[in-house]
């Protein structure tokens, strides 16, 4: 079902992307940020940690309550209220003086923040008509994919020459923005206010998601699974999702429709975007420490440096919505694991001494290969869906790629610590008076193994030498794991009509 609107589609699609933009910015313009607010708040690493945490463990918990609530309230209404409700938990966030405060206003800001991006996706693929979802995914995608990219350079700008407030500040004009325009141009949907809540399968999803959340993110300062706190964390995710699924497929009305997962090109979306979920925010996990501890650079230029990598993903966006209908599907999603695997294969050759070029390049071609899958994946992943589905399945498709980075994330932040000291032991065993190279003549003479400074300045080298290893195997183990999705492609079909009746099958289930 297409919405019928008085208004411009153009002016729909620009009020929910302001929305989008502004959740999607939040996701990580607060993580340059958080040494400047640790001194302001007086907090240890641990503390402060809990800055980002509470966002993303409210998030993950709500997001999935989306089309509930969508549906029992009116889509319009849910993204009114969480566009005000994310804005002002922005400015509380703002305002904070205690680390209680930003931590509860963070929190408000997760459950507000959760609906904005998959009601803005519904929301643009009901405006417009199946043959121009290609179209409305590229603009749709440009605020989702762009946001995460440009957040620290935007966080690091604001950072440097205003403060951390800043960051949080900023919501307010779009937030205002995008609250006028929703109100003026988003139609309303049909509510359905007998629509009774599966609280329990709600209750064993949230518990399922919060532990695995909690998990992953405080999994490196706990020693991951030496730590009772992170095994009974991994254990009770696992419970509650295993509790969850058995749920699902049992409950005469579950919590989330199950005709969304006999769908076999959703479900197929589902993994894909996972997989693009660890690429695209480990890999901004990553270069951002590579080139402000290994490189030197400082946190603006950092931000300059990694600005084009979301040049290259808004070009290619806007290039494939144009050719969308014209090309299959499946070969532009290849075309752009190719990209994204090139890139990360160049990453995999860096050293200490890559070039401003040679950093700017790789960024550049992920973002055209990240461009060139996101687009075409979310049109595929929605095709062949009933419409009424869509609000729903967009809450996964977001769920799955916020679960994606978080894995992603922790996966090689723990990698890169381990391999650290993993490649500082084995470079640590040629620093010896009896390795004829270390009495070369074209050594530093600061490298001396007859003086305490001398031995400092050397296992200091070693540390960078032995990091730079450790960043370098975390890009190639991405490389890898873009081209282990290749064959997922097989898995898509191209949708024969029109989605909009489902199959009848399905209403036999649903009977």
């Amino acid at each position: 079902m297409t919405i019928s609107a008085k208004s411009s589609p153009m002016l729909i699609t620009f009020s929910v992307m302001l929305a989008t933009i502004m959740q999607a910015l939040d996701t990580t313009i607060a993580n340059v940020a958080l040494p400047h607010m640790q001194g302001t708040l007086s907090a240890t690493q641990d503390q402060i940690s809990w800055v980002l945490t509470s966002y993303i463990v409210a998030a993950g918990i709500m997001t999935p309550a989306t089309g509930f609530l969508s549906q029992r309230f009116g889509r319009k209404r849910l993204f009114v209220w969480s566009v005000i409700g994310f804005t002002l938990a922005s400015l509380l966030c703002g305002a904070a003086f205690t680390l209680n405060q930003i931590v509860l206003y963070r929190l408000l800001q997760g459950v507000f923040g959760a609906a904005l991006v998959p009601l803005s996706q519904a929301i643009l693929l009901d405006t417009f008509p199946r043959e121009q979802h290609g179209k409305a995914m590229a603009m749709w995608g440009v605020g989702v994919m762009i946001g995460p990219i440009l957040g620290p350079t935007l966080g690091g700008l604001l950072t440097e020459y205003y403060n951390w407030r800043w960051v949080f500040l900023i919501n307010l004009p779009f937030g205002i923005l995008a609250l006028s325009g929703i109100l003026a141009f988003v139609p309303e949907t049909p509510k359905d206010p007998n629509r009774p809540f599966d609280f329990l399968g709600f209750a064993f999803l949230a518990i399922a998601i919060g532990a695995l959340q909690m998990m992953l993110d405080r999994g490196e300062l706990q020693a991951w699974f030496e730590s009772p706190e992170i095994v009974i964390e991994g254990l009770v995710a696992a419970l509650a999702l295993y509790m969850f699924i058995a749920h699902m497929f049992t409950h005469h009305r579950p919590f989330l429709d199950r005709h969304l997962f006999v769908d076999r090109n959703f479900v197929t979306g589902l993994v894909f975007i996972f997989i693009i979920g660890i690429i695209l925010l480990a890999t901004m996990a990553l270069l951002p420490p590579f080139l402000q501890h290994l490189k030197g650079y400082p946190v603006v230029t950092t931000g300059y440096l990694l600005a084009p990598r979301g040049i290259g993903t808004m070009v290619s966006m806007m290039l494939v919505g144009r050719v969308m209908g014209k090309i299959d599907t499946r070969l532009l999603i290849l075309a752009g694991l190719a990209l994204t695997s090139l890139s990360l294969w160049q990453m995999g050759r860096f050293s200490l001494d890559v070039t401003e070029f040679m950093l700017v390049e790789s960024g550049v071609i992920q973002g055209l290969g990240l461009g060139l899958i996101f687009v075409p994946l979310s049109t595929i992943t929605f095709s062949t869906l009933a419409p009424h589905l869509r609000t729903e399945a967009a809450a996964m498709f977001s769920l799955m790629r916020n679960i994606g980075s978080s894995i992603g994330i922790s996966i090689v932040t723990a990698l890169l610590s381990r391999n650290s000291q993993i490649n500082h032991a084995g470079l640590s065993e040629h620093v010896s008076i009896f390795n004829p190279l270390m009495h070369a003549p074209y050594l530093p003479p600061s490298w001396s193994l007859d003086t305490t400074t001398g031995l400092l300045a050397l296992d200091a080298e070693v540390n960078r030498q032995a990091a730079s290893i450790a960043y370098i195997d975390d890009f190639v183990l991405m490389m890898w794991v873009t081209l282990c999705a290749v064959p997922l492609l097989l898995l898509l079909r191209k949708p024969r009509a029109v989605a909009g009746t489902p199959a009848p099958a399905l209403h036999a289930v649903a009977d």
